[in-house]
């Protein structure tokens, strides 16, 4: 059975750094490999929106609010996919999600920016 667990989030300062990751179980490598993997968030009240992607040969796609703050990255031997957080902002409070594909997907993990 595919799982797919997010760990890292938790309460920061604005201005300072979290890691997110997520690592793949159950799920076959060439799934893993072969899709695009990606980090969403859903802020109360918000649907839910893609904030950085990493596609099977490598290239990154950021939503235009964490360009140059956030950087995606994977590990295909580990079936993990990692999201490095910089700068952070009162505005990126959310539950992020990593997924796979977007067909399958993480319970999500909190992080809480205070101003």
């Amino acid at each position: 059975q595919a799982r797919l667990v997010e760990s890292g989030g938790g309460l920061v300062q604005a201005g300072g750094s979290l890691t997110l990751s997520c690592k793949a179980s159950g799920v076959i490598l060439s799934v893993f490999t072969g899709n695009t993997l990606g980090w969403y968030r859903q802020a109360p009240g918000n649907e839910r929106e893609l904030v950085a992607s990493i596609i099977p040969g490598g290239s990154t796609n950021y939503a235009d609010s964490v360009k140059g703050r956030f950087t995606i990255s994977k590990d295909n031997v580990r079936r993990s996919v990692y999201l490095q957080m910089n700068s952070l902002k009162p505005e990126d409070t959310a539950v992020y999600y990593c997924s796979v594909g977007r067909q399958y997907w993480g319970q999500g993990t909190q992080v809480t920016v205070s101003s």
